[in-house]
């Protein structure tokens, strides 16, 4: 009985470590398939598009490409690529557009949501940043939006939201 108390006292300090680095590296595993995406613009109508993510590089990158197909947005393409750092133990993703836009993103979690956010940009007063909230996440469907802030995150600002549903292969 001893031996076998021992036994799972010893696989559960030596496992968990490693499961914890393990989860680390699939934050965003659920993101990865074909989705289709909608949300309701400034002047009421429903915008549409879809998004595509997949993995490359051996598996290592999460590859998006975003496309704005129906709204006041249209042909608007977005694409990152988004990858652990094992040794820093983070995610990091860059982000261009179409219009000439970049942004350069640190990944984190906050319970079940999935964020990536800007580092701080100070203008006098304000220190702003921005950054992309992945929640209500199921195998099928999530909420991703984009937000800002000029307090150092006290309050945010809802810029753009999208509900997201996976497309059956």
């Amino acid at each position: 009985m001893k031996s076998t108390v021992l036994i799972l006292l010893i696989t559960t300090l030596f496992y968990s470590p490693i499961v914890a680095q393990e989860d680390d590296k699939t934050w965003f595993d659920f993101w990865v398939g074909k989705w289709e995406g909608s949300w309701t613009e400034s002047d009421g109508k429903i915008g549409r598009g879809t998004n595509t993510i997949t993995r490359t590089l051996d598996n290592t990158v999460i590859q998006e490409n975003f496309k704005v197909d129906e709204g006041t947005s249209k042909g608007y393409l977005g694409t990152s690529i988004s990858v652990y750092n094992p040794q820093k133990k983070t995610w990091h993703q860059g982000y261009a557009d179409n219009q000439g836009s970049y942004f350069n993103l640190i990944g984190e979690r906050q319970g079940d949501r999935r964020i990536f956010r800007t580092e701080m940009i100070q203008r006098g007063e304000k220190r702003i940043f921005q950054r992309m909230v992945f929640y209500d996440i199921t195998e099928n469907t999530m909420v991703w939006d984009w937000e800002s802030t000029q307090d150092g995150g006290k309050t945010w600002t809802l810029n753009w939201r999208i509900n997201y549903k996976r497309i059956k292969s």
